[in-house]
C-alpha cells in the first residue's frame, strides 16, 4: 500500500513541526514548508498527496495560496483556520479547498477528516477525468481530455482502450513522478477495474500497450520509462493548457 505524502504549510513553527510529528507517527509522510515557494518546491519534486494549507501564513494568504495552486493542480488541499464562521468556511470552498477544519482541533479529528478526503480524492478521480476540458502536450503529442483524443505528433489520430487511457491520464497528471504499480492500480481502481485485475503483471502488460501506441522504438522507450523494482514514470514535460 502506497504510503500518504502530506505536505503541512503553516508559518508558525510550533505549529508545524506538531502536526509532521503527529502525522508521522500515524505512519504518513509528512513534509514541513511555510511559503507558496516552499510548496511549489515541494510539488516539483516528487508526489504530494494532500496538503494541509493554513490561512493565515504571515505576509501570505492560504485562501489566495489554494486559488493559485488549483490553476494547475489537483492535489487535494485541506484548509486549516481560527477563523470558523460559515462564511470563512465557504471562503475556503470556493476557492477549491477539499475541506476546511477549525483550530483549536482534536489531532485525531484531522487524521480521519485527511482520510476521508484522500478516500473521496481516489473514488472521484475517474470522474474528474470524464470532466477534465484541458489539453495535455507532452514530447511533440497531445491528449485532448474533452474530446478523449490523442494525436501523435504527425497528428496521426491513435485510438486508445480506456485501461489505456486512464493510465496517460494518471502519467500526465504526475510528469516526472515515478508511480508504483500499486499506484496505477488504484488509478485504474477508481476507473472500474478492480485493483487485483489492474495490478502485478497485468500493470506491466498494459504499460507495454500503452508504450507500442507512443513509443518509437517501444523496447527502447524515452517517453514511459521503467523504475526499476519500483514502477513506471512519465520522463518527459508536460504543458497543459484549457480547451
Amino acid at each position: 500500500m502506497t504510503i500518504p505524502r502530506i505536505l503541512v504549510v503553516d508559518d508558525d513553527a510550533d505549529m508545524r513541526q506538531m502536526l509532521t510529528q503527529f502525522l508521522r507517527q500515524q505512519g504518513v509522510i509528512a513534509l514541513p514548508a511555510a511559503t507558496e515557494e516552499e510548496v511549489r518546491a515541494h510539488l516539483a519534486q516528487g508526489r504530494i498527496d494532500l496538503i494541509l494549507l493554513d490561512v493565515m501564513l504571515g505576509d501570505e494568504n492560504g485562501l489566495e495560496i489554494c486559488s493559485r495552486l488549483r490553476r494547475d493542480q489537483a492535489v487535494p488541499i485541506i484548509m486549516v483556520s481560527t477563523l470558523s464562521a460559515d462564511h470563512q468556511r465557504m471562503s475556503g470552498y470556493d476557492v477549491g479547498a477539499d475541506d476546511y477544519i477549525a483550530k483549536p482541533f482534536n489531532p485525531q479529528l484531522l487524521l480521519a477528516r485527511i482520510k476521508a478526503v484522500l478516500s473521496r480524492t481516489r473514488r472521484s478521480a475517474s470522474l474528474a477525468h470524464r470532466r477534465n476540458t484541458k489539453t495535455f502536450r507532452f514530447d511533440g503529442w497531445t491528449y485532448n481530455a474533452k474530446r478523449d483524443e490523442v494525436l501523435s505528433p504527425a497528428g496521426v489520430h491513435v485510438a486508445l482502450s480506456k485501461r489505456e487511457t486512464a493510465l496517460l491520464q494518471a502519467l500526465l497528471a504526475n510528469p516526472h513522478i515515478p508511480l508504483s504499480r500499486e499506484e496505477i492500480a488504484a488509478a485504474l481502481d477508481v476507473s472500474g477495474e478492480s485493483t487485483a485485475e489492474a495490478s502485478g503483471r497485468a500493470i506491466d502488460v498494459l504499460v507495454g500497450r500503452l508504450r507500442s501506441k507512443i513509443e518509437a522504438q517501444p523496447k527502447d522507450p524515452r517517453i514511459l520509462k521503467t523504475e526499476r523494482g519500483f514502477g513506471y514514470v512519465l520522463a518527459t514535460d508536460v504543458t497543459v493548457d484549457d480547451t
